[in-house]
């Protein structure tokens, strides 16, 4: 067995045209290689999924009604608004234990928001920038990693579950995540890891011993 093994390597290299050294499978090319290509492969597929978000199903009136809501989420001031003004109702309705639940929600909404933007200055991704298709809206500064928007959405989806709607809650969250690739100021990888980061700390919220 030994013997046949060395007989076809030898013609192996026999074969190899002169001073031409073995070439070493792909396999042993080195770690960063396949993950080089890996990221490009990503790259190319965020960047054609922008493409496709920030050309499909536009005409004047969606982009008006879509960016007006994303405005809504600027420094998750929807989501903030809301957990307020849940508080405040709970707390006139003399429930102070909803009144909790809904306080403790909010402050993950707002601490969602403050890990994201620490995250957002430490990686300073730039926004996207497609020729011919300018973003549609204006946004606070020009870095794009993670989206502070899903972040701060995927937070309140989690943390006000139970203290309002499930399936409206979800869709108020996804449709405002979802908005930033459509107005073009974010890759669908931003929206992934911001919904993940603020999917996190709404689960942790979510924990709350005074919780409905």
């Amino acid at each position: 067995m030994a013997r046949s093994l060395r007989r076809l390597a030898a013609l192996g290299l026999a074969s190899l045209p002169l001073g031409a050294a073995p070439r070493r499978p792909a396999a042993f090319d080195g770690p960063g290689r396949p993950l080089a290509r890996a990221s490009r492969r990503l790259a190319a597929l965020d960047l054609a999924g922008l493409r496709l978000a920030r050309t499909v199903g536009h005409t004047p009136g969606t982009e008006r009604i879509v960016a007006a809501y994303s405005r809504l989420g600027e420094h998750a001031g929807l989501w903030i608004a809301l957990g307020a003004g849940g508080a405040v109702l709970a707390r006139v309705r003399g429930d102070r234990a909803r009144a909790a639940c809904w306080r403790h929600a909010t402050a993950s909404v707002v601490a969602a928001n403050a890990v994201n933007q620490t995250l957002k200055l430490a990686i300073r991704r730039p926004r996207p920038r497609l020729p011919g298709l300018p973003p549609l809206t204006t946004t606070p500064t020009q870095l794009s990693f993670p989206s502070a928007h899903s972040a701060t959405s995927a937070a309140a989806a989690c943390a006000f579950d139970g203290l309002l709607p499930r399936a409206p809650l979800r869709l108020a969250a996804g449709v405002m995540a979802g908005s930033r690739v459509y107005l073009g100021v974010h890759y669908p990888s931003d929206i992934v890891a911001g919904m993940a980061l603020g999917g996190l700390v709404g689960r942790i919220a979510s924990t709350h011993p005074l919780r409905p």
